[in-house]
């Protein structure tokens, strides 16, 4: 009874390049579903490491994982834990997608506290359910730019959870495509090449609480639904194609108190529809929000804009999206009836934006005071900008 259940309970097996199991691999051999692996302190090189029973790998002093022309570590069996390594030196290839932690087929995995450096992919997951990506810092080859792969990629899984990991230097930090149901929270994405979250086809997924900071083309959400966005920090994602968040193709979203600061443009609909933008700061952005004709009945309510060269553009005088409840720092309305709202409408949408927006080189005059002649001008006697965007309701104070 005693031996049935320690067995149940599993042993500890003990990786020590002095002792009498010195790699890994030999301590998979020997593992029985339930063993937990110590890995001590030192470096290991190994030929790709199967994970194929269901063990605790953990690492006790930074164990030291060499890469090479293959992942790393290939998951296959259910509710594996590998947790407090250091895995390195992945090599990029043009025909496989090698990773320091491959994850294939499999449920309930979790891959914690691990510091990947220079890998090609860092964690890649494929066809798998209920796993944990939490608390690992990835860093992309140095100077690989966008010859690397990406930092987090799941690919056709499910009710995956990717929380608290730091990622920069690849190519899109967090990659996401035909996922479900998945949730990812509080991580910290800066400088990789491409995107800092990019994820396509990916239906019913929350992002809460993250920082996408500095990233080549900052954030693209596309052709999923039912996404919500709510306390990320989008911040100084600059360039000539470069977003805070890109929506496209996007429909029955939720936007919600998010912070968008220093991009060049803080929020790009294209396509999207019937997503609500609410409670959100729009500050310091070049466009705090761009919204395409082709982008329908979309509502922005209870949104703070300050700061921002254009609050509001768009492509056409014809809108079917409406603001509604705003405050923006640049109204001079009155409020006579003292509740709170302005008694005369704010259009957001400037008419040098318009110009600019069909000529790029006329923004050199942003500045000058024949722009802010023309901006009196359309506010006395409107008839260029969309009267569809107008706030009829806009806030005489600061949300808070």
């Amino acid at each position: 009874m005693m031996l049935a259940l320690l067995l149940a309970l599993g042993t500890t097996i003990v990786v020590d390049p002095a002792g009498p199991v010195r790699t890994l691999t030999a301590a998979l051999a020997l593992a029985r579903p339930g063993d937990r692996i110590e890995v001590q302190r030192g470096t290991y090189r190994e030929p790709m490491i199967v994970v194929g029973g269901r063990v605790e790998i953990t690492g006790e002093g930074g164990p030291v994982f060499e890469g090479g022309a293959h992942s790393t570590f290939e998951v296959t069996a259910d509710s594996v834990v590998i947790r407090g390594l250091i895995l390195q030196h992945v090599l990029p290839s043009a025909t496989e997608d090698r990773a320091a932690v491959l994850l294939r087929d499999v449920r309930g995995c979790r891959i914690e506290d691990n510091e990947i450096r220079g890998a090609f992919f860092g964690i890649y997951v494929m066809r798998s359910t209920n796993c944990v990506i939490a608390g690992n810092r990835l860093r992309g080859p140095r100077g690989a730019g966008s010859a690397s792969g990406n930092g987090i990629h799941v690919w056709q899984s499910s009710g995956m959870i990717v929380r608290d990991n730091t990622v920069m230097g690849h190519r899109d930090g967090i990659y996401f495509e035909f996922v479900r149901a998945a949730e990812v929270a509080d991580n910290l994405v800066v400088e990789n090449s491409r995107y800092g979250l990019h994820f396509m086809r990916s239906d019913s997924c929350s992002y809460a609480g993250n920082r996408f900071e500095r990233n080549g083309a900052g954030v693209a959400v596309m052709y999923s639904t039912g996404v919500v966005m709510a306390g990320n920090r989008f911040e100084r994602n600059r360039g000539g194609s470069a977003y805070g968040l890109l929506l496209k193709e996007i429909s029955d979203a939720v936007v919600r108190r998010n912070r968008f600061s220093g991009n060049t443009v803080g929020l790009y609909l294209e396509d999207s529809n019937r997503n609500l933008v609410e409670g959100n700061t729009f500050r310091g952005n070049g466009w705090a929000v761009k919204v395409l004709a082709n982008a329908s009945d979309n509502r922005f309510t209870g949104n703070l804009f300050e700061g921002n060269s254009f609050d509001a553009s768009t492509n056409s005088r014809t809108a079917s999206s409406s603001f509604d409840h705003n405050w923006w720092d640049r109204y001079r309305g009155y409020d006579l009836d003292r509740d709170g709202l302005g008694d005369v409408p704010y259009s957001p949408v400037r008419l040098f934006s318009l110009v600019a927006e069909q000529h790029k080189p006329a923004l050199i005059l942003l500045r000058s005071p024949f722009v802010d002649l023309l901006d009196a001008a359309e506010r006395l006697m409107p008839m260029l900008t969309p009267e569809a965007l107008a706030d009829r309701h806009p806030l005489m104070r600061r949300p808070r």
